[in-house]
């Protein structure tokens, strides 16, 4: 029984002559030409290259407009950035204000060398809308290591001031000099 098996399925198989082309046409009839749609044509167009021509004295009065932008707004009054001094007064110390972004905390402290890493002593006032926690700080020139303590057991660094090296217990600081020391 097994070896009239094995004859049958050694036998050639006949197939028709015209079966390639019937699936070929198969194939065709299922074939839609493709039409990109409008995100695609408007992404083709906006990333073709086109030439670009500017007149040299275009050119040098956009640059020059560019630089007097600059000049102004440097010239401009704006806040200190995060953890750099507001104020001086002849330097002996710096005024500074630190803030931090957390509006799902409910309390933050500032702990530092400055205040002995003590969390009650520098409370952050917080806004209810955008979570935007802030305090100012008088600082005597040096350096000084900080962190935000959120909600008593949160220590996040300064998200916008250098990292100090860890301390001795694992926690992520960041680090101010204030006065060039």
């Amino acid at each position: 029984m097994l070896e009239r098996g094995i004859a049958m399925l050694r036998e050639p198989v006949v197939m028709d002559d015209r079966l390639d082309a019937r699936v070929m046409e198969a194939i065709a009839g299922l074939a839609t030409p493709h039409r990109p749609g409008p995100l695609h044509r408007a992404g083709r167009w906006l990333f073709q290259p086109r030439p670009v021509r500017v007149r040299p004295v275009v050119a040098l009065a956009a640059a020059a407009a560019v630089v007097l932008a600059a000049v102004g707004l440097r010239e401009r009054t704006t806040p200190a950035p995060l953890g750099q001094p507001v104020a001086t007064a002849a330097r002996q110390s710096a005024t500074v204000r630190f803030m931090l972004v957390a509006p799902s905390a409910t309390r933050v402290s500032l702990v530092g060398d400055f205040n002995d890493w003590e969390a009650s002593a520098t409370p952050m006032r917080g806004t209810v809308t955008d979570g935007l926690w802030t305090v100012t700080v008088p600082l005597s020139p040096g350096r000084y290591r900080y962190a935000f303590l959120v909600d008593g057991v949160n220590w996040v660094p300064d998200p916008d001031a250098p990292r100090a090296l860890d301390d001795d217990f694992g926690r992520p600081n960041s680090v101010l000099t204030i006065g060039g020391t």
